[in-house]
């Protein structure tokens, strides 16, 4: 038996990096998933290779970063699937700007995404699990930068450090309901995505992975199949009454100096 057999699990910008680690691991362990994303040939491709491995998986073409998208999301799940008992937030926009140089419209599109987006499909996801009297889980993809981050990161750290507060609030309202919804503080990790944004913010090269590995104390970055591991057993019932706890899943210790 899996940790999620049967349970309906929407993962919100499911389609590559974390998100299809997420999807991978919870048909692994004997979920019926959805997956969420702009484009749809990625997401349809994942599906592909889900159904492939035996598993159900249905994508949804949704821009979150529409509000009504993101509810319309769980809408369309809880009509294929009759419910859906688990939520994954971890669509993210990770594009640059400081205190300094953020445009109003840049500051925007993070909320959007990285704060917005979550507010309202657990806002439609928990809905649902009202409506059936039935327990379900969340789980918030967040980042290590939360905390503070680089000059950088400011519009991102902010709407990122929103999704903590949020994560919390939210547990604490619905823990009589046996909604649990947890975070995770991811650290720097290897995805489609982060490549992406290294070579366009960054002007790294094809060996930027290995050079940032050999800054990291273990020696390497985070894995997205890894981190989904930890997602589907905070999903899971393994993960006992756990709730309202955000996580730091990196390899730099916070407040740690040497």
């Amino acid at each position: 038996m899996g940790l999620l057999d049967d349970k309906v699990v929407l993962v919100n910008g499911g389609s590559q990096g974390v998100g299809a680690a997420v999807a991978r691991a919870a048909v692994r362990e004997g979920a019926l998933v959805a997956v969420t994303g702009r484009r749809p040939e990625p997401g349809e491709a994942l599906v592909a290779e889900l159904a492939a491995a035996g598993g159900k998986a249905l994508f949804v073409r949704a821009d979150l970063s529409d509000a009504g998208q993101a509810k319309a999301s769980v809408a369309e799940v809880v009509g294929a699937y009759g419910r859906v008992d688990c939520l994954v937030n971890s669509a993210g926009l990770t594009s640059r700007g400081t205190l300094l140089d953020t445009t109003p419209e840049l500051f925007d599109q993070h909320i959007a995404i990285n704060l917005r987006a979550p507010f309202f499909a657990m806002q439609a996801a928990v809905t649902d699990m009202l409506a059936r009297e039935a327990p379900g889980t969340v789980v918030n993809i967040i980042t290590s930068s939360a905390h503070g981050g680089q000059p950088f990161l400011a519009p991102y750290v902010s709407a990122k450090a929103g999704l903590i507060g949020l994560t919390r609030n939210a547990a604490h309202a619905h823990r009589w309901d046996r909604i649990r919804i947890n975070g995770l503080n991811i650290g720097w990790t290897a995805t489609e995505g982060e490549d992406a944004t290294q070579r366009a913010f960054h002007d790294a090269g094809d060996d930027w992975r290995e050079q940032a590995a050999a800054r990291l104390p273990m020696g390497r970055l985070g894995q997205p199949d890894e981190i989904a591991d930890f997602v589907v057993f905070l999903l899971s019932d393994r993960s006992g009454v756990v709730t309202g706890s955000v996580i730091d899943w990196d390899q730099n210790v916070l407040g740690g100096l040497d």
